[in-house]
């Protein structure tokens, strides 16, 4: 039983299961190999449930018509850490070069279809450089997110020095795979109003809380319940594509609902959680209990205190609905919105160019600026002439509030579960609250930050709500996995993103690189003399980078990131290391350096000179910019010397020292 429906009714289902694919760690096995059993409580009966008792997974390749087999390079042609993108004739994959190893997968990210080439790659794993997911380069599997669906692995040979890549037709076209979930044994077990799992809040937090209890084998009943009238829905586009009807937005169909037996009950508001007996009550009086439970409710927005909040065309963007009347009833019309907050200000772009007027109303002189800093928000300001006004009367033929959200937990003020002053609910780094087998995630909660000393802090972002779900169905299945990510979100306005990681509240200083008023820079964000945030616009994949090293547990320094600033360039190099294997672009990497610095050769055409030293190489390494490929060949014995780094000025062709007798490498700078 699954899919979308308003009221629940009884019925007994038996399916049969299928397991997903997928490696066991060591701790899973039993001394003899075999897979261990994993054990459920259905009812507080335990059940065990034994992985080799069904199939893992079909043979990808069983149809021979719809598969592809294609030489695509030499094995000379990527060297380590490499990535390069391959047409294999009815379809295109990702090839991929890391300690020597070959790998193949969908080339684009199945989030919002960026080209994962122009991403990052660092330990085995390719991040996006949109919006920052990322992939696992052995399997495909996301290992972060936003987005649902992981990557088409494909198979990689080596015959004469030449690689092959075989592929299925229809993945190279799909780009996409849903991992194999288990589906519920029977529905028998439980009556109408029980189930294992109650998810309350129907986001992308529960949505992957639900997904990743089936994907680890998970076989009981789940039931999510939303006040919505949609099925789980891609909300960041109610302010970023405001036109778009529920179907084009969903994030997944109400065929998978079905399949996989997660049950949807729509407008459907809990009124209460009574959590001695373990009950949901629900605003009409059903009552359900659970085993498990997740809240996952999200944000309300603030509405306006003053005269005529109530009338017909003033509007918080909450639903599709809400959108779509927003763009009909704004046509040629008068807007003002009130609030530059992110909402405000991507509805604000988004009707510029079909209202009559749009006016923004604003307390603060410019936007964003507690988020991305005075200077950042003056060059967001450019983006279009929005005026920001205050203390003057606008005429207004539709008005829509984006001042703010509030938890949405007014529910649970009685429940006992522990939420702070603001209305958040406090989780620890496994997402459970104060109460055994109650899990929080989402915007709704106060979780540890690793980035930022488990500081409890609230991050109501897309990417973040998924990995909450995703650690929260995890410790539902008792793994003791604890939430490792860091934070990453995007803003879009007239044509334009912003990428943004890290966490930045209570920053010091923001350290500009590039040009705020061609919208063209990277700004980082520092706290005492630690990088705890970067934004950009037109600067990809700096943001993914930045993350991925904020992701290892490297610190990046103010100083440092002055000293890069204030150079301007940046060095794509590899290092190898005194055991043999080989890494691209490592931070923190002074141990490694010294006789093991290497470049990289290429065959441009060579317009400056850079002198790198091992001292500042993982500084360098770090900061992608500029790129700045290396071309020709190492000229004296530079990586061997100790020192300061230093930048030589464009020299005559053919000059091999700069001006204090430092070996000079030549190098070609490109913008990205």
């Amino acid at each position: 039983m699954g899919g979308c429906f308003s009221k629940p009714k009884p019925v007994e289902v038996k399916i049969e299961v299928v397991i997903p694919e997928k490696e066991r760690s060591k701790e899973e096995m039993s001394p003899n190999g075999k897979a261990s059993p994993l054990i459920y409580k259905v009812n507080g009966t335990a059940r065990h449930y034994h992985l080799e008792e069904h199939p893992i997974a079909s043979n990808p390749y069983h149809n021979p018509k719809d598969v592809v087999e294609a030489s695509v390079c030499h094995v000379k042609d990527l060297e380590n850490g490499q990535m390069r993108e391959v047409d294999l004739g009815c379809g295109k994959a990702l090839l991929i070069k890391e300690s020597g190893e070959f790998y193949a997968m969908g080339h684009k990210c199945p989030h919002y279809g960026a080209p994962l080439v122009k991403g990052v790659l660092s330990k085995g794993r390719v991040r996006c450089p949109w919006h920052g997911a990322c992939f696992n380069i052995s399997t495909g599997d996301i290992e972060d997110f936003p987005g649902l669906d992981s990557l088409p692995r494909f198979q990689v040979k080596i015959e004469k020095e030449k690689v092959y890549i075989r592929a299925s037709k229809q993945a190279l076209q799909t780009q996409r795979r849903t991992k194999m979930m288990a589906k519920c044994i029977s529905l028998s077990n439980y009556n109408l109003s029980s189930t294992n799992v109650l998810i309350i809040g129907a986001g992308a937090a529960g949505l992957v809380c639900a997904e990743t209890l089936r994907q680890e084998g998970f076989s009981d009943r789940i039931v999510m319940c939303t006040m919505d009238r949609h099925l789980p829905y891609d909300r960041p586009k109610l302010s970023k594509s405001m036109d778009s009807h529920p179907e084009q937005i969903a994030l997944r169909p109400k065929e998978f609902f079905r399949t996989y037996d997660i049950e949807v009950l729509t407008e459907m508001q809990v009124a209460a959680v009574d959590i001695k007996n373990k009950i949901a009550v629900f605003k009409d009086g059903f009552k359900m209990e659970y085993n498990k439970l997740l809240i996952a409710t999200g944000n309300t927005p603030k509405a306006l205190s003053c005269k005529g909040k109530e009338v017909e065309n003033v509007f918080n963007i909450r639903t599709p609905e809400d959108a779509n009347r927003v763009v009909k009833l704004a046509t040629s019309k008068n807007v003002v919105i009130v609030g530059a907050s992110f909402l405000g200000m991507e509805v604000a772009a988004y009707l510029a160019e079909r209202a009559h007027s749009v006016s923004l109303v604003e307390l603060e002189e410019v936007p964003f600026k507690k988020f991305f800093g005075e200077r950042v928000g003056r060059a967001v300001m450019k983006l279009k002439e929005v005026v920001l006004k205050s203390g003057k009367v606008l005429r207004a033929d539709v008005c829509v509030v984006g001042i703010g959200a509030v938890p949405a937990t007014g529910f649970l003020k009685q429940s006992g579960i522990n939420i702070d002053s603001k209305g958040f609910i406090v989780v620890n780094k496994m997402m459970q609250t104060n109460i055994p087998g109650v899990f929080a995630a989402g915007d709704t909660v106060m979780f540890p930050l690793a980035l930022r000393n488990n500081k409890k802090v609230n991050v109501p972002h897309w990417q973040m709500a998924h990995m909450h779900g995703r650690i929260a169905a995890l410790n539902m299945l008792a793994h003791g996995t604890e939430i490792s990510t860091i934070p990453y979100l995007w803003t879009a306005m007239f044509g334009k993103s912003i990428r943004y990681a890290g966490h930045g509240e209570g920053f010091d200083d923001v350290v500009i690189q590039g040009d705020l008023d061609e919208l063209k820079f990277v700004a980082f964000y520092t706290k005492s003399d630690e990088v705890v945030a970067v934004a950009s616009m037109n600067y990809d994949p700096i943001v993914s980078k930045v993350a991925e090293v904020l992701a290892a547990g490297r610190t990046i320094r103010k100083r440092d990131v002055e000293l890069f600033v204030r150079h301007g360039k940046y060095v794509q190099f590899w290092v190898s290391n005194p055991h043999g294997s080989v890494g691209l672009t490592e931070g923190s990497l002074s141990p490694l350096l010294g006789p093991h610095l290497q470049f990289l050769h290429g065959d441009a055409d060579y317009d400056h000179v850079l002198v790198l030293q091992p001292r500042l190489a993982s500084l360098w390494a770090m900061m992608m910019c500029w790129v700045v490929e290396l071309a020709g060949a190492m000229l004296g014995e530079a990586h061997a010397r100790q020192g300061t780094a230093a930048i030589c000025p464009l020299q005559s062709p053919g000059a091999q020292t700069c001006q204090d007798g430092m070996p000079a490498i030549w190098l070609n700078s490109s913008s990205p």
